[in-house]
């Protein structure tokens, strides 16, 4: 059975992929970002959230993944990204905080956070 550390790299490492990032939460399993109040439910919601995102940033993709807890239940981990805004021209780059809760292998939760200011710069047209 795949720890939380386990999903949470998976997470990751597939965010590129939406059906294969959502296929490890669980049915009720949450995907929050609060500081941008986003909220989906279970595999199919986390599907079309990063459906969504790669529409907006087609080279979004995780990178540097640095462990801080790793518990057979609970993850933290920081992890970042470097991608073209399309839209805007400018390039999105910011480190997220990711703290996952794990339950019979599955995503229970994943709450991450980010600096919004760096968000809404990157996506503001000028």
């Amino acid at each position: 059975m795949k720890t939380a550390l386990d999903l949470l790299k998976a997470y990751t490492d597939n965010a590129r992929n939406p059906a294969a990032a959502g296929a490890l939460f669980a049915d009720d399993g949450v995907l929050e970002l609060p500081t941008i109040k986003v909220h989906v439910t279970g595999p199919v919601g986390v599907e079309g959230l990063l459906t969504g995102l790669l529409k907006r940033v087609p080279d979004f993709r995780f990178k540097e993944f640095k462990s801080f807890i790793d518990t057979p239940d609970k993850a933290f981990a920081e992890y970042s990204v470097e991608a073209l805004v399309p839209d805007t021209g400018k390039v999105y780059r910011q480190t997220y905080a990711g703290v996952l809760i794990a339950e019979n292998g599955k995503i229970k939760l994943l709450r991450e956070a980010l600096d919004t200011a760096a968000a809404a710069a990157a996506f503001k047209k000028d």
